[in-house]
């Protein structure tokens, strides 16, 4: 198929049949790829093939909030590969990686000090499932094998994060595979009681007692953990309900049950702190994070884990390994060299703060398209928000899609799920950049009402 799309670079066309694009309806995607060929980047805009420039709108895919190409991190990089490429994790260890370690755990909420480096989202998840799994047994609980989800939650797509998670166009192809033992619980959006929200919904605390439900049907004995993302993100910016997650905490406690909080999306300031964990007043066991820590640049990812946690698995003979498992590119040095200027960006430009500062100026802005046509819902927390949009009859899904296609010819880059679309700008963004961002918006969803 000639598309006759030209890569400047090498001048040369580009052929788009042999790439298998993730999560990406590619015959529809292939058959009109010229304006979804992103060729360069700079702050908070992507340039297209076709010379457009795109607000990017989710930073990236969450991953990007210091925007792209920031020249510090570039020079990181360029340091680091000149100096120390590639470092095995196995036996060995290096400064830059050292360093990082100390730094997260010094940045975690109290008692989570101990960090094991992966290089995604989703091996961060089974790794933390298999620290949860290996915690119990080496307790002498083994009879602890069940790994409670969310409906709704997102997790990856190793075959751990996925049976945890509660995304069924996720799970339905790969049924055969999931992981025994699995259980989830009840999502937390209503719409009936939480739609148009502004910050976290105060009707709601009571779903975390379907945990409970859980305990009753499996017995507390039989249970490892709880996963739960602080905010849902990839399921549409789905916010916790005042005392929720404190609810969760008591009854994970009560029963001897490991809380993880997946904060792949929530991580290194989303929410306006370190952690979601830090926003919402609630300490896990475990922590997961990934894409924010180097701003999206060199994959990596990562468990922070309680000091007991950690030692219960220092046990047996001192030259022994304690836990058979890791990864070719854990702690990576380029990955870690990349995440320290990406710290240091965020500590120096105090960008937490600017979170915070711009948190309000997007509630404000979001919640004025909900008298446009066709507005289900509108949600919003931290640096994050959503749109519901009332699915076009018989075609669910579409009417967001074409809002997508029509925002890439006139400026923006979104994201949808469904017919939702979110939005997560990078923390660099001005207040006029959010408030442009809304308007675009609002133009897309009139002109396809």
């Amino acid at each position: 198929m000639d598309h006759a799309i030209i890569d400047q670079a090498a001048n040369r066309q580009l052929n788009v049949e042999p790439y298998w694009m993730p999560f990406t309806p590619n015959r529809h995607v292939k058959a009109d790829p010229t304006p979804r060929i992103i060729t360069s980047a700079k702050g908070a805009y992507y340039r297209t093939a076709e010379g457009r420039e795109l607000f990017d709108s989710l930073s990236g895919l969450w991953c990007c909030p210091l925007g792209h190409a920031q020249p510090r991190i570039v020079e990181a990089l360029r340091r680091q590969a000149e100096t120390l490429d590639y470092c095995t994790a196995f036996q060995m260890t290096n400064p830059v990686t050292l360093r990082l370690a100390e730094r997260i755990a010094d940045m975690a909420p109290d008692g989570l000090d101990r960090v094991f480096f992966t290089n995604s989202g989703s091996e961060a998840v089974d790794t933390a499932l298999k620290i949860a799994l290996g915690y119990h047994r080496l307790r002498g609980e083994a009879g602890r094998f069940r790994m409670i989800g969310r409906e709704k939650g997102y997790h990856g797509v190793g075959f751990g994060g996925m049976s945890v998670g509660g995304m069924v166009a996720n799970r339905k192809m790969f049924a055969t595979a999931m992981i025994q033992g699995v259980d989830h619980l009840r999502h937390t959006h209503d719409y009936a009681e939480m739609a148009f929200s502004k910050g976290q919904p105060t009707w709601g605390a009571h779903f975390a007692d379907d945990l409970e439900r859980m305990v009753a049907l499996h017995d507390a004995g039989t249970i490892a953990c709880v996963i739960v993302e602080p905010l849902q993100g990839s399921a549409g910016v789905i916010v916790p309900p005042l005392g929720y997650l404190q609810r969760l905490r008591e009854i994970c406690t009560r029963h001897g049950i490991l809380l993880v909080f997946d904060e792949v999306i929530t991580g290194f300031g989303r929410l306006g702190a370190p952690f979601g964990a830090d926003r919402l007043g609630v300490i896990p066991d475990m922590i997961t994070f990934a894409k924010g820590i180097t701003n999206g640049i060199v994959p990596m990812g990562g468990v922070i884990v309680r000091k007991e946690i950690y030692d219960t698995f220092m046990t047996g003979p001192a030259a022994a390994v304690e836990l058979f498992h890791g990864y070719t590119y854990s702690g990576h040095p380029l990955a870690a060299a990349v995440a320290h200027a990406s710290l240091d960006l965020m500590e120096e430009g105090d960008l937490f703060a600017r979170v915070r500062e711009l948190e309000p100026i997007l509630e404000g802005a979001v919640h004025t398209l909900r008298d446009e046509p066709g507005i289900k819902d509108i949600r919003n927390f931290g640096l994050t928000a959503a749109v519901d949009l009332e699915p076009t009859p018989g075609q669910p899904g579409a009417r967001a899609l074409r809002i997508f296609e029509r925002g890439l010819r006139e400026g923006i880059l979104l994201r949808f799920t469904g017919d939702t679309i979110a939005m997560g700008p990078p923390f660099i963004s001005t207040q006029a950049e959010i408030t442009g961002m809304i308007e675009m918006l609002r133009g897309l969803i009139r002109a396809e009402a």
